[in-house]
């Protein structure tokens, strides 16, 4: 049951981190191991976004695709990301964006997950965990790409 959680103060605003991190489209061009993202239905809800969307992550020979159902609520600066169907026995992942006193924001990644299968756990679960560390960095990195 690997689970992350990492606090990272950005020079971004919670609403540029939000809109980055939102435009899930956009994740094959510079998250780790994300191959393929496509968005099956996209429905607006009480003001919120509620995305469906397919992720194929790969490693070497190792290619995987998970669906999973995207909540934006970017009046509270906050994703929720709730597992459907895939590898996993459970995913959830959260994203927080919250202002600082500097004008830039304190995102907050949160991440539990366990595979179905304990082998293919055994085989991807050390090389996901890497990833999931590495998924704040890349989107602040993208951030620094996109809005300096």
């Amino acid at each position: 049951m690997p689970k992350f959680e990492t606090k990272r103060v950005v020079p971004h605003s919670p609403e540029q981190m939000f809109d980055l991190v939102a435009d899930v489209e956009r994740y094959p061009q510079f998250l780790p191991l994300c191959e393929a993202l496509a968005v099956r239905s996209r429905k607006e809800r009480d003001g919120k976004e509620l995305l469906v969307a397919d992720m194929t992550v790969g490693y070497k020979a190792i290619r995987e695709t998970f669906t999973t159902q995207v909540l934006l609520n970017a009046a509270a600066r906050e994703i929720d990301v709730k597992y459907i169907d895939g590898p996993f026995r459970y995913l959830d992942n959260r994203w927080r964006f919250e202002p600082t006193p500097e004008g830039g924001c304190t995102v907050v990644f949160y991440i539990d997950y366990e595979f179905k299968n304990r082998i293919l756990g055994a085989l991807m679960g050390s090389m996901f965990d890497r990833a999931f560390r590495m998924f704040a960095e890349a989107f602040e990195k993208r951030a620094d790409a996109i809005y300096r």
